[in-house]
Formats: C-alpha cells, structure tokens, sequence
C-alpha cells in the first residue's frame, strides 16, 4: 500500500510519518502541493498514483477567517474538492480531516456522526464546505472530525505551538493564567489520531468517522491538569470566552464520541487524561520511566 500525506511538516503529519510504515509513506508539504491548485493537485496524485492520500492541509485562523473567508474557502473547501477529483480519476481513497467545529455546540453532550452539523462561523462553515464537497465527488472517502489537537511537532498554522505548550510557556512568565470554562472539548493527542487513521485507511470502510480521545473537559479543566500531571502548582483563574473578544462564535460543547469507531471495533483512543501523559513523556516535560503507557 502507498500512503500519501499532505502536509508532512504539520502537527498530525509529522505524526503519520511515524506510525505508517517508511515503505508506505509519501510524505508531501506546500513546497510540492498546494491544493488550492486544481491542475497541480491533479498531476502531483497522478504522479504518486498512492492508495490512500490522507488530507491535513486546513486554514485553523478561526477569527481571521471573519473578515478575510478568502483563504479559508481556498484551503477547506476547495483544496478538499480538487484533491476529492484528483483521487477519483486514480481511484484511490481520501481520508480529509474534519473539525468539531462543524456543530453549534447546544447539543449538552458528545456529538455522535448522525447529529446535524449547523457550523456557526465563516471557519466552521469552510470546513464542512469541504466535507460536502468530499462526500458528494467521491465514494472512497473517511471524513475524520477531531477536536483539541496536541503533538510534539505543533501547529504549522498556528506558529508550531498548541494548548499545552502555550500554558507551559506562559506559566513561565506570569504568575497567574486565565482559561475559559465554558468551552468544552475532548483533547487528543495527534499521535493517537495518526495511529487509529493509519488502521482505518486499511479497512475499505469508508463513511464518516468522529476520532478523539475518551472523554471530555473545559479547556480550563485541561490546563488544571496538564500543571497537575506536571507537579506544579500554579494559580490557574476562571474566564468565560467572550472575556477574550474572540472574532469568530465558537461552540460552547463540541466534545465528539467515536460512535462509528466503536461500530466497526476500531475504537483505539484512549482517554485524554492517559493521551496528555504520553505527551508529555514525550516532549520531555516528563520522565520515561513514568510512562507505564503505550504510545
């Protein structure tokens, strides 16, 4: 099998690379696709002829995407489009990834595939642009939502960073943070993400798939325990969201549950508490011996 990865150099590529095996893998970054092009997307598949491309090429500036929907729409919705049409004429499936964002969040509780998406901003609405796009030009297709990414490598869009390291970072320079209590998610680790994609690519069951770790938390229970997990105490206030002016609506509960994983026995996330420790063994923040997991 050949595995082709868009965006190599990102947070959940860098990811991919490790758990798909070396004579599987075709690593790609901007520099030799950009999916906004519809005729080189087209060539450089071709070119691969891959079994399998994996999509994790998105525009995540949320609050930009309000006053300039340009670049989201190019990269969310028609990058997804023309990549959808490229692996159809080669026959080959697409796994594109999705967000949580594509719900409203009044649900109360975890999302399950069949709720009804109802995106609340220009970013979420480009993303399940994409989905549609995806579903309705090609057959052998995995849609796969996830929420709350963190990785070693970081993320490309947002300056190689994620939440965690961010809370790290700020901790070290100011004696108390502020994180909001009313947005909830389910935290993932992307090497997790990467390793259940690379099995389910392999099953041929192809449909839309929710892929996060068990469980779920406010994003202001996450940075309690990533200090906790950590050893360190650290004056951590309450915020509500619109404390922060944000641009763009956010969902307040967008946790998701791997209801079709769990359907075909695929289900190999863990929960986010285990995911974040494995992380941090990872990163360094922590030391091997206190692993006692798998990774």
């Amino acid at each position: 099998m050949k595995i082709l990865v868009i965006g190599a150099d990102g947070q959940l590529g860098t990811d991919l690379a490790k758990v798909v095996p070396k004579n599987e893998f075709v690593g790609l970054t901007i520099k030799d696709i950009d999916i906004t092009d519809k005729a080189r997307c087209l060539h450089v598949i071709k070119q691969h002829s891959p079994d399998v491309v994996i999509n994790t090429a998105a525009y995540h500036h949320v609050d930009k995407c309000e006053d300039n929907e340009a670049p989201a729409f190019e990269v969310n919705t028609y990058g997804p489009k023309y990549l959808a049409q490229a692996c159809k004429a080669v026959d080959c499936a697409l796994v594109h990834i999705s967000t949580d964002y594509v719900f409203d969040g009044k649900k109360g509780k975890p999302y399950v595939e069949t709720d009804a998406p109802n995106p609340e901003s220009i970013y979420a609405i480009s993303k399940y642009a994409g989905e549609q796009c995806v579903k309705y030009i090609l057959d052998k297709h995995f849609i796969v939502r996830s929420t709350g990414l963190f990785g070693t490598a970081g993320c490309l869009g947002k300056g190689g960073g994620n939440f965690v390291e961010g809370m790290i970072k700020r901790s070290q320079t100011q004696p108390e943070l502020k994180v909001v209590t009313d947005e909830m998610l389910s935290p993932t680790y992307s090497l997790d993400l990467a390793g259940n994609i690379n099995e389910l690519c392999r099953t041929g069951k192809y449909g839309t798939y929710h892929m996060v770790s068990h469980g779920h938390c406010s994003w202001y229970e996450f940075a309690l325990e990533i200090f906790k997990q950590l050893g360190r105490q650290i004056k951590i206030n309450e915020a509500k969201a619109a404390d922060f002016k944000p641009q763009a609506r956010r969902p307040k509960f967008s946790a998701l549950d791997n209801a079709n994983l769990k359907k075909i026995g695929l289900d190999l996330m863990r929960p986010w508490q285990d995911a974040l420790k494995a992380y941090l063994i990872e990163k360094g923040h922590l030391p091997a011996g206190q692993a006692g997991l798998k990774t």
